[in-house]
């Protein structure tokens, strides 16, 4: 028996945000999403991450009935890996230009049932939670990415019911230190599961310092992962994987094989696989994965 640690490698296959409409085969509509988890799959991920877009604009979505197709279609066809459904829209609160005070019309802030209802309907294995509050960019846009603390009990609570596992998404310090009083507070099923995002404009640095720090802050028996963006993403996958975590990869955080080279999903695993079995470690598999996370099998 191989005694290599495993590490759960998630890819995330196309994110909300803005990206570079040059990419000839981002995927858009639930079926280009689909397949390329299902990409991701044969490249050998133990998990995709998945969001939305609308199909028409490309523009990031939460439409609930564009999540049930695609979870649909995914689950049809006989999905491996661990299905993450993101739970991150709704929280773009974007400030009039002369009164942070009042909202500007492409505002998108959810409540907790109308943030969370395509997790209570479809009911994947994880989601993403990102226990953060804090300034961002999507591309030239600036924005708040706003949760309160009642949001953020509120959703957890949802999660608890539905027993879908959480993944924790953290931004900052102060993000792990509220998601410790959480899972104090009964909100988070152990093992926690933290996700560290490394290299948005105004958040974490992207380096081995940061995810020193932030593994001091995390309690006993988390379950880590780190990735980092752009041309941090396979660096961040080695740091990651050097320092006992996991790891991510995928168009969501990174669209290149190397400047000026437009990248697949495959290509991105089958990459951030060959960097992990170099390392002396081995990629867990989806039910590995499912094992490590305590979740049961795909439904």
């Amino acid at each position: 028996m191989s005694t290599k640690r495993k590490v759960i490698l998630t890819c995330a296959v196309t994110g909300g945000n803005q990206f570079n409409r040059k990419h000839p085969k981002f995927p858009i509509t639930p079926a280009e999403i689909a397949d390329a988890a299902f990409e991701a799959q044969d490249a050998g991920a133990s998990a995709v991450h998945l969001h939305v877009r609308n199909p028409r604009t490309g523009d990031g979505s939460r439409d609930p009935a564009l999540f049930r197709e695609l979870t649909q279609l995914v689950r049809r066809r006989g999905l491996k890996p661990v299905l993450n459904l993101t739970c991150g829209g709704g929280a773009e609160y974007i400030p009039s230009l002369d009164n942070d005070g009042i909202p500007a019309p492409e505002t998108d802030v959810g409540s907790i049932e109308n943030r969370t209802r395509h997790i209570v309907e479809n009911l994947p294995e994880v989601c993403s939670i990102d226990v953060t509050t804090q300034n961002q960019m999507d591309g030239d846009r600036e924005m708040v990415y706003l949760h309160s603390q009642r949001t953020l009990r509120g959703m957890a609570r949802t999660f608890l019911d539905a027993r879908v596992k959480p993944e924790i998404e953290v931004f900052a310090p102060g993000d792990v230190l509220f998601a410790n009083q959480m899972i104090a507070e009964g909100l988070f099923r152990g093992p926690p599961f933290f996700q560290m995002v490394l290299g948005t404009r105004w958040g974490l640095p992207c380096d081995v310092e940061t995810i020193l720090y932030l593994k001091r802050l995390l309690p006993a028996g988390s379950l880590w992962s780190a990735f980092g963006l752009a041309a941090m993403q396979m660096p961040m996958v080695a740091q990651s994987v050097l320092l006992g975590g996991h790891t991510r990869v995928g168009l969501e955080d990174n669209l290149y094989l190397e400047r000026g080279v437009f990248a697949s999903n495959g290509q991105l695993v089958a990459r951030a696989v060959r960097i992990i079995e170099d390392l002396g470690a081995s990629v867990a598999s989806p039910d590995e994965a499912r094992a490590m996370l305590g979740i049961g099998k795909t439904a």
